[in-house]
Parts: structure tokens; sequence; C-alpha cells
């Protein structure tokens, strides 16, 4: 089902087994994080499971970006759900290890959906 249907980024949000896949494609920045900041706040606070972000497709701009990937994580993690990060770009993982992000973000691969990186408190 796409959700996005008058947001700047185009977003598919499917169910999976134990809870929803978010997949992004476009730029993540100053100019798209309201609309993807509703996004998840209606996915985080409405579904249940895991919240796989499928962010292949998608890059991150800016700083606020980045933000918008901890407020649903935080948000997520109040819930008593958990946020995973997958199917990445290069780029996008070079950045979640360069601001350390990767070590609160659960991460998985695309295929086997393992986790990469644990999660810390």
């Amino acid at each position: 089902m796409s959700v996005s249907s008058e947001g700047a980024l185009p977003v598919a949000v499917r169910a999976v087994g134990g809870g929803q896949e978010v997949a992004i494609t476009g730029r993540i920045d100053v100019h798209s994080v309201p609309d993807v900041r509703l996004l998840l706040h209606e996915i985080i606070d409405t579904g249940n499971g895991d919240v796989h972000m499928r962010l292949a497709g998608a890059e991150i701009g800016d700083a606020t970006g980045l933000g918008v990937l901890v407020e649903a994580y935080n948000r997520a993690r109040r819930a008593g759900r958990r946020l995973a990060v997958v199917d990445m770009t290069e780029r996008t993982g070079r950045l979640l290890r360069a601001s350390r992000l990767d070590r609160a973000l659960v991460l998985r691969d695309a295929e086997g959906a393992e986790p990469v990186v644990a999660v810390t408190a």
C-alpha cells in the first residue's frame, strides 16, 4: 500500500511478518522531513511489531534526515517497538557509522534480516 499520496517523497508501506516495512525513495532533507515524520509517527503509533526502513532508494540529504531516523527510533522504543534500517545505500551506512547512530539503530541486512549491529542502551 502506498501511503504518501500528497507528500514530497514516494513511500510504500507493506505488512511483513511481525511488523511493517517502509520503503522511502528520494532525498530525505529539510524539505521532506515533515512528511516523513508524520508518516513514521502514524506507522509507529498505529501498528505493531518491528518497523523495517528500506532506504536503498533514499538519500540522507542533511542532518534533519538523520534526525528523523533518531526521532522515529526513540518513538518506536517508547511504544515498545523496534525500528530497523534495512537495505540502505553505502553512503547512508557511512553516515550512520560516522555519526555513531549505528550503535543505536538496529541495522539488518536485506536478505537474511539478521541483525548486523546489536542495539545498545
